[in-house]
């Protein structure tokens, strides 16, 4: 093969083909040329700048920021047979040493080190080590940290652009998954990129099927996930810590291995649930957002959120950690309109930039209320056109949302419903009363003969509370602050219920069938499955839990799911027929071909 980047792509990854906009960005490596990337999560980020480092001549730094991101990365270099090493405060004294010691003798082309190291205290070693040893480039990974409009601010990014003055002749490569406009501008001017290639992927994942549903009951509204997700590995996301410990033992009763992970864990219990779950020893993890970037699983086949985040960067962030081998997997946004009126509660404590802290809130609130294609808001949200018709992946594309017919009357019930009851009651009071349910509190107040009493019979409490929290986010409802939040109406709701021509466009939704099948949805399930065979995959699993454990890294480092159901849908006879099926290469086909080959031939042979 005549193409040097090509040649290696197959030798080390077992790939014959670039992704979009990798090629680019390895160019850009290779002319020296300092570069802002970005790519969804899934698109091949890595490889953009792992690839170019076994090209030139000479060291590869690669900035990241958390342990279990750049110990996952390394494992897989190493399996692959790639010569590249780690270098954070998790180290031993000895591994430690025996890191510098490989620098200072030019055994590696890669290393990662914690942006501490670089910029820190501990850069003085690390550089003298390096020494004369010529650095190809510098790669800086997960660089929306960079930024205070980024969702992940670390200060400690901020003296990367120091690097600049000890090479100044290096090149600096910045690389991201999620960065709006403004994102991408600070980065660049806070890293002093020169000039910089810009390569933008699309921000469209369309693996990933979303959904979003009011919360209900919540347990049962997860149940309906899981039975989708039969042990399969998913993240459930909570906003509060006791949620987190009750959720998780809940699921353990059910019947499904599930662990805890949040901030007031101590740090051993921390690690060992996250190791667990990494490891294949528990199928969900119940985590608040401390449960963050370090998750490098590639087979998430769902992430639930319990409560919506406080943005959509946020939001793509967290559910982009489904899927990330590029097969189908799920995202389901559970929320109520009271999720948003505690953000607010906690932006105004905290104080600082309110203002826009609620403009990306809002942002999160129309997200939930649409009555559209949710691939179609996110990649519009991130500056992206939108070209298709529809996603085939998402609840309103595939048919499970429903547009309540004259929504304007719809949305005048309840507006005023909340009238009538003096806005001073929660949404389950008003509930009730368009819904004519006569409850004691309810009968006491007399409100049970209001005109309005009844008006929304026909409608189910799940669908009612829809509505409301769909007209919290348009404008016309608001929540009051406090424990005990009540409705009421804005200037625009006022306005609708005394003259319906001031809304229009006003569109409701409303779920109409529980989805069906075994996984996500959607037409890409059942082709990515096409030609697979099942068992002989699950026996794959087996075999790579098994190398794995022999090898202390996690399942996903040994092969992704993506290579398995190719060695089940292909299955190869011979090593030479093995080395050329996706994501294998020569190293892994070397290290466990006559392994693969004869769980292969097992499962063949005839029986009887």
């Amino acid at each position: 093969m005549s193409d040097p980047l090509l040649s290696i792509l197959e030798q080390y990854w077992g790939y014959t083909a670039f992704r979009p906009l990798q090629r680019e960005a390895m160019d850009a490596v290779l002319a020296r040329r300092d570069s802002l990337v970005v790519m969804p999560t899934g698109g091949g980020k890595s490889l953009c700048f792992q690839a170019p480092a076994l090209v030139g001549d000479g060291l590869a730094i690669v900035v990241s920021p958390l342990i279990a991101l750049m110990k996952d990365q390394v494992d897989t270099l190493v399996g692959n047979g790639v010569p590249a090493a780690c270098l954070h405060s998790g180290l031993s004294d000895e591994a430690r040493a025996d890191v510098l010691a490989g620098i200072a003798g030019g055994r590696y082309r890669l290393l990662y080190a914690a942006p501490e190291r670089l910029v820190g205290e501990g850069r003085h070693a690390l550089f003298s080590r390096i020494g004369r040893q010529p650095v190809q480039f510098i790669a800086i990974d997960e660089a929306h940290c960079i930024s205070q409009w980024g969702h992940d601010f670390r200060p400690e990014y901020r003296q990367l652009a120091d690097l600049r003055q000890r090479w100044p002749g290096v090149s600096l490569h910045a690389f991201t998954a999620t960065a709006t406009a403004r994102v991408r501008r600070d980065i660049v001017e806070q890293l002093a990129l020169r000039e910089p290639v810009e390569l933008i992927g699309s921000f469209d994942r369309p693996n990933l099927v979303y959904r979003v549903l009011p919360r209900s009951n919540l347990r049962r509204q997860l149940q309906d996930v899981l039975a989708r997700h039969a042990h399969e590995a998913g993240i459930v996301y909570c906003q509060s810590r006791r949620e987190v410990d009750d959720l998780s033992a809940w699921l353990r009763e059910q019947g499904v291995r599930a662990l805890p992970y949040h901030a007031g864990m101590g740090d051993e219990e921390r690690h060992r649930n996250q190791d667990a779950f990494l490891n294949e020893d528990v199928d969900v993890v119940v985590a608040t957002v401390a449960f963050g970037m370090g998750i490098d699983r590639s087979d998430v086949r769902f992430v639930v959120h319990a409560g919506a985040p406080q943005s959509l960067e946020h939001y793509q962030q967290e559910a982009g950690r489904a899927g990330r081998d590029g097969l189908e997997a799920e995202c389901v946004l559970i929320y109520s309109g009271g999720d948003f009126a505690r953000w607010r509660t906690m932006f105004e404590q905290a104080g600082g930039e309110v203002e826009a802290r609620r403009a990306l809130l809002r942002d999160m609130e129309r997200y939930a209320s649409t009555v559209g294609c949710r691939h179609r808001f996110l990649v519009s949200y991130f500056g992206e056109r939108w070209e298709k018709d529809g996603c085939g992946a998402c609840d309103y594309c595939l048919g499970e949302l429903e547009p309540v017919p004259d929504a304007v009357t719809v949305a005048r019930k309840i507006l005023s419903a909340v009238a009538r009851v003096g806005q001073r009651f929660g949404a389950a009071h008003v509930i009730n009363v368009l819904r004519g349910r006569p409850t004691e509190a309810v009968v006491q107040r007399g409100h049970a003969d209001l005109s309005v009493f009844g008006l929304l019979g026909e409608h189910s409490v799940e669908q009612v509370r829809g509505y409301i929290d769909q007209l919290l986010a348009g404008g016309w409802l608001r929540q009051s602050e406090g424990d005990y939040p009540v409705l009421q109406l804005t200037q625009a709701g006022i306005a609708l219920m005394k003259d319906p021509a001031t809304a229009p466009d006003l569109a409701l939704a409303r779920q109409r069938r529980p989805q069906k099948g075994r996984g996500a949805g959607g037409a890409r399930e059942a082709a990515s499955w096409e030609g697979v065979d099942r068992d002989l995959f699950e026996s794959l699993r087996v075999l790579r839990l098994h190398i794995a454990r022999a090898r202390a890294v996690p399942p996903y480092v040994v092969f992704h799911d993506t290579t398995l159901r190719e060695l089940a849908r292909v299955r190869p006879s011979t090593l030479e027929e093995l080395r050329h099926v996706y994501g294998v290469g020569q190293r892994k086909a070397d290290d466990y071909g006559e392994a693969i080959l004869e769980v292969i031939r097992e499962h063949c042979q005839p029986t009887g």
